[in-house]
């Protein structure tokens, strides 16, 4: 391994010298940012409560996206961004964890880039620049499938779906350790490290590495916040204490307030409640406090974030690269509202835990050990005013929050409310560095098409929309699915959160998704659902099989993937069989006794 990965670096760096330096000279450096798990309105610029001012500042300086829409869930999400190409073209059509095998069969749902895609990384680092990575990146775990050998120079990178932020385990029974590596091997994190500080730690050291050869870099920072275990310095949660107080409902009307006052929505719209949210008033006092911490953790582990970003751009502002920087932050999908510690479903899950040194205790909450989620009912307020949350193709877990400023961006803080898609990120970088997109075929062999458009435009102040209103843009995940045409979305959830019915939206002027158009224009929706089975005919979209359940998926891949995961259930059910025999003979000799 070690013999490949000095060749393959040789290679990119002798492809590097062969482009003309000076070509390069005024090439912007592109630090693309994404959060993971964040909801619409959980920042600042935003409508949100929680203080985030280096991506305030990036706002103030740049351009707001108020309509920019990713995939429900990370993997997808990852594979759009870096290649420009549809979710079930690029091999990414869902989480490696979540395909069934019935669909696993095919080349177009493993789970993992195919080899029919070039990242933009690959791209960038030909065409004369570094390109580093550090964080997330849940495209592959086997070792041609990381990020070192799909054009980042320099790595580190935590290879599944993610970990503890503080200790180097991992935080599901689906994985038997923590996958993290650097430049392709695997890598042991130093005492002490939280992933947000970590993160940059490495992304400046890159960076510095390279810094007077004048060449410009791409650094592409995949946070792991604010996945869960959400946890947070103490400090952090410390300063959001109180802020929660009044619960999930009034926080959510709140960020809609927010929100319209900031222009990101439109005055005077409408929200659904989701069945899932709770009724805060219902809660004993001592649940009302432990959620309201819960929340308060959270905002603390986005400050975190945010006062590394800031961290980062002070480093750039430092060694003067700052002015030719174009910084790009987003999220890979909207609010994670997975339960999966509560009630009788979550027994096996608090035993696991307990085995690995986690706990929910209200004192540490978010701290080091601390095994913490917000749930369904915060997720909906930190969505808000959207409907649904991670995974569902309502906009709770599409839209979210994009911001692009620096080098070459005409912002000074305005809003774009044009729609725009993940596939449209990796042309515009692309043409951001002043490299061109391939057209099917890149160094001799045949690859995928972008179907992206690049938003330069948009930044530029030269146009106010990026999709013609004819084009249309199909999705699905899961079987959840949409098509974007216009300012119309068709949308269908499964069950049993979502009702398994296509509805119609206009989604600009009714982002909260209350009002289905589809009685009223019966022919737009008619045309819509004609141009969503072009779509799935096209790009090969298989259907669910019956009975699909993701919470089960995810256990079957644990059997398959950890060994120690399979051991210790089959273990667990052999004790509950044993303890249900030893009941029944007891009860069997009590009622002898008694006769």
């Amino acid at each position: 391994m070690a013999f490949w990965r000095l060749f393959l670096c040789s290679v990119g760096c002798c492809l590097g010298a062969w482009v003309d330096a000076s070509a390069h000279a005024d090439a912007p450096n592109i630090v693309l940012i994404l959060a993971d798990d964040l909801g619409y309105s959980d920042t600042e610029p935003y409508g949100s409560e929680i203080e985030t001012p280096a991506i305030s500042a990036l706002a103030a300086e740049g351009v707001k996206f108020t309509n920019h829409h990713m995939a429900g869930s990370c993997a997808p999400t990852r594979g759009m961004l870096l290649t420009g190409v549809d979710s079930h073209r690029n091999g990414v059509p869902n989480i490696p964890e979540s395909i069934p095998p019935e669909q696993a069969e095919h080349a177009n749902y493993r789970g993992a880039l195919g080899d029919n895609v070039v990242t933009i990384a690959t791209i960038l680092r030909d065409a004369g620049y570094h390109t580093y990575m550090t964080g997330k990146w849940h495209l592959g775990n086997e070792p041609e499938q990381r990020p070192f050998y799909r054009g980042f120079e320099r790595t580190v990178s935590m290879a599944v779906s993610g970990a503890d932020h503080f200790e180097q385990k991992p935080y599901l029974p689906a994985y038997k350790e923590a996958y993290w590596y650097e430049d392709g091997e695997n890598l042991t994190l130093p005492e002490g490290f939280y992933t947000p500080k970590y993160l940059v730690d490495r992304a400046i050291e890159f960076v510095d590495e390279n810094r007077a050869d004048g060449k410009p870099f791409f650094s592409y920072i995949p946070f792991l916040a604010v996945h869960f275990p959400v946890q947070a310095p103490r400090e952090y949660t410390e300063r959001n204490i109180g802020k929660y107080d009044e619960g999930w409902t009034k926080l959510r009307e709140a960020r809609l307030a927010r929100a319209q006052a900031l222009g990101i929505v439109p005055e005077g719209i409408d929200m659904v409640t989701m069945s899932t949210t709770e009724d805060w008033d219902a809660l004993s006092d001592d649940e009302r406090k432990y959620n309201a911490k819960a929340m308060a953790v959270y905002a603390g582990m986005l400050q975190a974030m945010d006062d590394n970003i800031a961290r980062f751009v002070a480093y750039l502002k430092e060694i003067g690269e700052y002015e030719n920087t174009v910084f790009i932050f987003s999220s890979d999908n909207g609010a994670e509202s997975t339960r999966l510690v509560s009630g009788a479903r979550g027994l096996y899950m608090r035993g696991w835990m307990a085995f690995n040194g986690y706990n929910t205790d209200y004192a540490t909450l978010g701290e080091k050990g601390s095994f913490l989620e917000i749930g369904p009912s915060f997720a909906s307020a930190a969505v808000s005013p959207l409907a649904y949350y991670k995974f569902f193709a309502h906009d709770g877990g599409l839209r979210v929050p994009m911001i692009v400023a620096g080098a070459g961006v005409a912002g000074d803080g305005r809003r774009s409310n044009a729609f725009t898609h993940v596939t449209d990120l990796a042309p515009t970088i692309l043409d951001l560095a002043g490299v061109d997109v391939p057209d099917g075929n890149y160094q001799g062999r045949t690859v995928e098409r972008m179907i992206g458009t690049s938003l330069v435009p948009l930044l530029t102040g030269e146009a106010e929309r990026a999709h013609d209103p004819a084009q249309a843009i199909g999705y699905e995940l899961a079987g959840n699915a949409a098509l974007f045409q216009g300012d119309y979305k068709i949308v269908k959830d499964r069950g049993p959160v979502g009702d398994d019915e296509w509805h119609l939206f206009n989604f600009v002027s009714d982002p909260g998704e209350t009002a289905d158009l589809k009685e009223k224009m019966p022919e737009r929706f008619s045309a819509m659902m004609d141009a969503y089975r072009d779509y799935v005919r096209d790009n090969d979209v298989l259907p669910m099989p019956k009975g699909y359940d993701q919470r089960r998926e995810v256990i079957w891949y644990a059997f398959r993937n950890n060994p120690n995961y399979a051991v210790l259930t089959t273990a667990a059910v052999v004790l509950v069989l044993l303890f249900y025999l030893l009941w029944l003979g007891l009860r069997g000799i009590a009622r002898r006794v008694g006769r």
